[in-house]
């Protein structure tokens, strides 16, 4: 089985005001999710809604660029294990799209890598390591 889609992610320069918003459309986040730096929030179907600081971002992305205007969304695909998320993004770069995060262990317990679309949004390809 390929990749599911699993969440939409945004990349937030203020967590109160992006929580307080989504909240004010229908979104349940966890008591206190506006101080933190990473949030989710179900979505309708099963998927999430994903809300992470620029600060965040930045720790572990050293080609982070704050976004200026658009660009702050991405997409998130769940890999069956750590090794698909390897070879999914394999696959994608052997068939000429951008590789922008080389697979890795992320300190938050997944195996992770971001690539470009062909219009240069971000997508994330994860799994859980442990």
């Amino acid at each position: 089985m390929g990749p599911r889609f699993d969440a939409i992610g945004i990349t937030v320069s203020d967590m109160a005001r992006a929580v307080a918003f989504y909240r004010l459309l229908g979104l349940e986040f966890a008591h206190g999710a506006e101080h933190e730096a990473h949030v989710e929030a179900p979505l309708p179907g099963g998927s999430r809604l994903m809300l992470d600081t620029e600060d965040l971002i930045a720790s572990f992305d050293g080609q982070f660029e704050r976004p200026s205007g658009p660009g702050r969304i991405g997409l998130a695909f769940l890999c069956n294990d750590p090794g698909h998320v390897d070879t999914t993004y394999a696959e994608l770069i052997a068939a000429g799209h951008t590789g922008k995060r080389a697979p890795f262990d992320a300190f938050w317990g997944q195996r992770y890598a971001t690539v470009a679309d062909p219009d240069g949004n971000l997508i994330d390809l994860f799994a859980p390591t442990g």
